[in-house]
């Protein structure tokens, strides 16, 4: 049962926050809590970190004049209260489904989205453009950016203060100090986040703290003049010399204490400020209270029990296996260590690091690091497989050439989340490493078909010692197929025949394999003998076998879960450079669209993208000329 909001129902936009008192206020949290529980219950998505900034962003929106202030949510996991206020509630039950809300912020969703986001460390340096826009145009409304402790671990955040400080222009960083990002804290900004909080070495500064706190609003209890002393004392030291008033820390569940000190931060005329806003993640409810990683992201649960749906079973996730594929190469290999950067249940490092603590290592929000550490760590002779999402990799590609590439430095690339990954939408598709890394010299490129493959790719890689490799493999559960106990490496730069045809030829790379075989079942049924090869690799390439297949074959389709400029431009290069496409043969390369795909399901997501086997049916038919054959083959599968 939906719970009552009758203050709620009268916000449909943050004007109506603006006549709203103390009591209004508190009320309004209260029933924007519950109504951010009930919704994620039923739609699954991030719920602890937005039930930890309710209050702060009840405050937020009675403060300042959105959308004419620019506020802008760091990564935007925090922001569904945010939307609730601002004009999307009736939506709210749509979040991370195909034609709804997105799960992060987006700039053309809503006008209160001013910037979008959905990687960590992004809204300093995006406020301060905001920042500097309106000082060239002689405007004056206020910027701020929220950003979490965790996102403070990657340098990016540390590069947009240094530029706020030098410049001097007026405007506000909320720094949100819950003491977990997605997995427990990790480094010195997290210990000093918490040292701020707990030490004692402000005592001798009661007196100042008492003077300061009545200037900023904070005189309410002695306790909080005392917290803020001791973050004039101990903890503004770090922002104060890059530039920033520093004011804080402040409770940031006391709406009072919220709203005095923004609105006088609000006042200031110059300079940037931040203000340190302690918060509980998951706060209001006991079960994401209590439980410190897995309520950061849900399925879909039980509101009263907190239990969540429970998968239906079936194959093991392709995260697992690549986890448990390294914990047993690890066994016999005690120099293989394995890097995060802070995703250590996302990647499955959490079970290497169960049985390998010492040889584990979560860096925090700051994938250049963990490339280089990584780097670092094969210059010294131990085998470090760096596990991050595609998407991610994206934020350390110069450390990837630089660092690891052009030094030949064998560094494992473990590329979990290839291809489309669902309710996550567009940010956090893994569209494009095939291209970024394939253009590298010397770089070994692999992508699982199923699950025995990934574990064959990761013993391969612990081999490979001559220079970078990658293996990239798909969200969500295996093909269903046995893995073995002990899995063989590959050879290099060799892939295999699954399917004999004699017309048609289909070159599968990683994940389409399985419907790469459903339309040349099809095919060959229709009297087009249809023969389905998996590449295993995208670098270097099977050229024996991709040239038998041109040669023996009248139409060639390859199929991968990537960008233009991946694997199928790789395979026209290399036939072009060996006259192969001077005779003749008819050539398809399917990638993924030239857009942006919205979040849906994956099935849905592939189908829009035309890499089901009814497109690759249809794309085989089109290439021998028969179009009206083709139109058909998409049209039955989509009744």
């Amino acid at each position: 049962m939906a719970p009552k909001t009758p203050t709620l129902d009268t916000v449909d936009y943050p004007s109506d926050l603006k006549g709203m008192d103390l009591h209004s206020l508190n009320k309004l949290a209260d029933e924007l809590r519950a109504e951010t529980i009930d919704a994620v219950s039923t739609t699954g998505g991030h719920l602890g970190a937005g039930l930890g900034v309710v209050e702060l962003t009840v405050a937020l929106h009675h403060v300042f004049d959105t959308p004419n202030d620019i506020l802008i949510w760091d990564v935007g996991h925090q922001c569904y209260p945010h939307k609730i206020l601002t004009g999307r509630r009736d939506r709210i039950r749509t979040l991370r489904q195909g034609g709804g809300l997105s799960g992060f912020t987006k700039r053309s969703e809503s006008e209160y989205d001013p910037f979008g986001a959905a990687h960590a460390s992004t809204s300093i340096s995006a406020a301060l453009g905001f920042t500097v826009a309106r000082d060239l145009r002689e405007e004056n409304q206020n910027v701020i950016a929220v950003i979490g402790d965790g996102s403070m671990s990657a340098g990016m955040a540390y590069e947009a203060m240094n530029n706020a400080g030098a410049l001097d222009s007026r405007m506000i960083v909320i720094l949100n100090d819950n003491d977990m990002s997605i997995a427990p804290p990790v480094g010195a900004m997290s210990h000093y986040f918490a040292n701020l909080v707990s030490s004692r070495g402000y005592r001798s500064f009661r007196k100042m703290g008492k003077a300061v706190a009545k200037a900023v609003g904070l005189e309410k209890t002695l306790r909080k003049a005392e917290e803020y002393a001791h973050g004039m004392a101990v903890g503004g030291t770090l922002f104060e010399e890059m530039g920033f008033t520093y004011v804080g820390p402040i409770d940031g569940h006391d709406m009072d204490a919220l709203t005095q000190v923004l609105k006088n931060v609000k006042a200031f005329e110059r300079g940037p400020v931040l203000v340190h806003v302690v918060t509980e993640k998951g706060k209001g409810y006991s079960f994401a209270e209590q439980s410190d990683d897995k309520y950061h992201g849900v399925a879909k649960f039980n509101v009263v029990t907190g239990e969540q749906k429970k998968s239906s079973g079936g194959p093991p996730s392709y995260t697992k296996v690549f986890a448990k594929s390294l914990v047993r190469e690890a066994e016999k290999d005690d120099s293989i260590c394995a890097i995060t950067a802070a995703m250590p249940g996302g990647t499955g490092l959490d079970i290497f690091g169960e049985a390998f603590p010492d040889r584990t290592f979560d860096v925090g929000i700051a994938e250049q690091h963990a490339v280089t550490f990584a780097a670092g760590l094969a210059a010294a002779g131990m085998k470090p497989f760096a596990a991050i999402y595609s998407t991610f990799l994206q934020r350390g590609y110069d450390q990837v050439v630089h660092d690891v590439a052009i030094q030949k430095l064998p560094v494992r690339f473990a590329i979990d989340r290839a291809g489309l990954v669902g309710a996550d939408g567009q940010t956090h598709a893994g569209s494009f490493d095939l291209g970024y890394l394939g253009a590298l010299p010397g770089m070994t490129i692999m992508a699982a078909s199923d699950e025995a493959e990934l574990a064959r790719m990761v013993a391969t890689s612990v081999q490979i010692d001559d220079g970078p490799s990658a293996f990239r493999y798909p969200r969500g559960s295996g093909t269903g197929v046995e893995i073995p106990q002990i899995a063989e490496p590959l050879e290099i730069g060799k892939g295999r025949i699954v399917h004999e045809g004699t017309k048609i030829a289909i070159l599968s790379l990683g994940g389409r394999l399985q419907e790469a075989l459903k339309a040349a079942e099809e095919l060959t049924a229709c009297g087009m003998p249809t023969t389905v090869a998996d590449a295993r690799f995208a670098k270097p390439l099977d050229e024996d076998l991709i040239l038998r297949l041109a040669k023996e074959h009248e139409v060639l389709v390859t199929i991968e879960e990537g960008a233009r400029g991946g694997f199928g431009a790789f395979v026209l290069h290399m036939l072009a450079e060996r006259g192969a496409l001077d005779t003749g043969l008819k050539i398809r390369t399917m990638t993924l669209p030239d857009i942006f795909q919205n979040q849906d399901t994956p099935e849905r997501m592939y189908d829009e993208a035309g890499l089901n086997a009814p497109h690759i049916v249809a794309c085989a038919l089109d290439a021998l000329g028969r179009a009206d054959e083709a139109i058909t083959a998409i049209g039955g599968a989509a009744q």
